[in-house]
Formats: structure tokens, C-alpha cells, sequence
């Protein structure tokens, strides 16, 4: 019902604010890079759907440089490997959404979503029964992933 409200959206940005905190726990990032983050979604539409976004606060790819982005993927590639390891997926979702026309929810900072799927999953359901159906908690979601990602 927060989401729904719009209670959800913090003052400034969720990222940079996430990021500028020093308690990883409390906002559920899940490992950094040099240049790039992994974060749990608060809303997600499957347990273990994940974040990566780059640590500066930019709202295009274009806005970033090449080691950027290099990076942004190289973190995509950790979230992969980690949620093949903890979940066992059939496949994933990856997608971007900029701009509030095409569904973006935090538009000035960048951002890919990692989603796994299963065969048979009720991912169908957020659009026809306005319902989400996920079976682990966020904490526990973030508590399995963080400990694979450890160093």
C-alpha cells in the first residue's frame, strides 16, 4: 500500500541517498563496485529482483563514460551469477525504463532492473489482478544474496 500511496518516494534521490548513508543493510545494496551499485528493489515483482545502478547520479547511459558503463555491466554480470546460484531461475528480465512515459519510477538517476523468472511464475499477476505474489520476505532476499556476493 506504500507503493500504491506513493508513500515510498524519499526526499531527493532513492540512489544517492542509499549510496551517501554507509549502512548497506538498512538500504539493501548488496555490493559495490567502483562505479556501479547492486541493490535490492523494495517493490519487486519476483524475490530476488535487483537493481544495478552507477554511483554518479546520471539519467542516461549516454551520461555515461566508458569505464562506467563497463562497470555497470560488469556488476550486472555478479547479479546474474548470484541469482543463478541462490534462485535457480528459468531466465531473467532485464530492462530500463527512462522517463516517466516509459514507466519510470526513479527518473533522474539510471538504473537496470535484473528480474528473475521461472516457468509458470505469476509474474502475470501485477498486471491483470493488481496483485504481487512473492514468497520471501526482503530480508531474507537480501540476507541469502549478500552472503554469495561476500568476497
Amino acid at each position: 500500500m506504500s507503493y500504491v500511496s506513493g508513500a515510498h518516494q524519499p526526499e531527493g534521490c532513492l540512489f544517492c541517498t542509499a549510496l551517501a548513508a554507509g549502512d548497506d543493510a538498512q538500504h539493501r545494496i548488496l555490493d559495490r563496485s567502483r562505479s556501479a551499485f547492486l541493490i535490492l528493489n523494495t517493490f519487486p515483482y519476483s524475490s530476488g529482483h535487483l537493481m544495478i545502478a552507477p554511483n554518479r547520479h546520471a539519467a542516461s547511459p549516454e551520461d555515461l563514460d566508458d569505464q562506467e558503463s563497463l562497470d555497470l555491466m560488469r556488476v550486472t554480470r555478479r547479479a546474474l551469477a548470484a541469482l543463478r546460484a541462490v534462485y535457480r531461475p528459468d531466465g531473467f528480465n532485464l530492462g530500463v525504463n527512462m522517463g516517466r512515459a516509459a514507466g519510470a519510477g526513479i527518473e533522474g538517476h539510471f538504473h537496470l532492473h535484473v528480474v528473475p523468472r521461472w516457468a509458470g511464475d505469476t509474474n502475470f499477476m501485477p498486471v491483470v489482478g493488481a496483485v504481487k505474489v512473492i514468497p520471501e520476505s526482503l530480508d531474507e532476499t537480501y540476507r541469502r544474496l549478500r552472503v554469495h556476493l561476500s568476497p
